[in-house]
């Protein structure tokens, strides 16, 4: 239980093809006569104990062969100081974030190590303390990696919770980043201000909202200024640069100049910066759908580290990612 396994099943009756199926992915369960092993994306999948042929564990990891050398929770907790809350607390090695509901990042649990309490009970507390606060309780949990966290999930998906949005984590390095434009003509800057914000997908942004997007260890905005009558610009980045990591975050380009290199050239000029400052490793955030995006940071050369998700209480409607 816990390890990282691959089996072979015999496959479903009348389905064409192999006769045998195999499946790589950490096992979580295995009662009532059913295996349950969740895979690196984070999908489950049920196998049924009548069909197993054959079994093995194997190594915790694969070989990555692209990006920085970077463990999960250092990761983890690196991200999590780019997009910091407003306000946090601990629950045991837990820690509950809340930002007025801006994203869930910011209204989250975080749970990397034990929370000093049996799992029910942290989780009641963490429902009533993201209750007291008028927001849903999110706890963000990670798999695919050394580290991770797919016994968490299986615990919480039979408990009801509900995994909304998967996203994965990508690393690469820096410096080549830097080298793909010159970034003429991208302004950068310490704040967000109201032309960035009005390019900035996230509309009505609050008080909260900047505080958020303002927070982490050292973070610039850029900006491409637009040519259109409403004054917004053609494109924006934010990066955070903390030890040897900066982050890529809110990269977005106008719709109508589009594949004119804006995205890269923001993103140069933001890893120049933090090349200056001392950064040599990268990493952002990307959705698992976002086929235009995974394409363009595939060649930047940033490779996927592991995937992450919420997982909503049961019962409540959600909130903005």
């Amino acid at each position: 239980m816990g390890k990282r396994v691959s089996v072979r099943r015999l496959s479903e009756a009348g389905v064409a093809g192999e006769k045998f199926t195999d499946t790589v992915g950490v096992l979580t369960s295995w009662t009532d006569g059913v295996l349950l092993i969740t895979r690196k994306g984070g999908e489950s999948v049920r196998v049924a104990e009548s069909a197993l042929v054959a079994g093995k564990v194997v190594p915790a990891a694969p070989a990555r062969r692209r990006g920085p050398a970077a463990s999960y929770e250092e990761l983890a907790r690196i991200t999590a100081r780019a997009w910091p809350p407003v306000e946090s607390e601990r629950l045991g090695a837990w820690e509950l974030r809340a930002a007025g509901g801006f994203t869930r990042r910011a209204n989250s649990v975080l749970p990397l190590g034990d929370p000093g309490l049996p799992l029910d009970e942290a989780l009641t507390a963490v429902r009533r303390w993201y209750g007291e606060r008028g927001l849903p309780a999110y706890v963000q949990t990670a798999t695919g990696a050394d580290g991770t966290q797919e016994l968490l999930c299986a615990e919480l998906e039979r408990r009801g919770w509900v995994r909304e949005v998967t996203a994965e984590v990508w690393t690469g390095g820096l410096a080549p980043v830097a080298d793909l434009a010159e970034g003429t003509g991208v302004l950068l800057s310490r704040e967000a201000d109201e032309a960035w914000l009005a390019r900035y997908q996230r509309k009505g942004v609050s008080d909260v909202a900047l505080r958020v997007l303002g927070g982490g260890p050292s973070v610039w905005f850029a900006t491409v200024p637009g040519a259109d009558a409403t004054g917004a610009p053609a494109a924006i980045g934010r990066c955070v640069v903390d030890g040897r990591w900066a982050s890529f975050a809110a990269v977005e380009v106008d719709p109508a100049q589009r594949r004119r290199g804006l995205a890269t050239a923001v993103m140069a000029a933001l890893a120049r910066r933090a090349l200056d400052e001392g950064a040599s490793a990268a990493w952002l955030q990307v959705e698992t759908d976002n086929t235009g995006a995974r394409a363009l940071y595939a060649g930047m050369g940033f490779a996927a580290h592991h995937a992450y998700h919420h997982y909503r209480e049961p019962g409540d409607t959600g909130t903005d990612r």
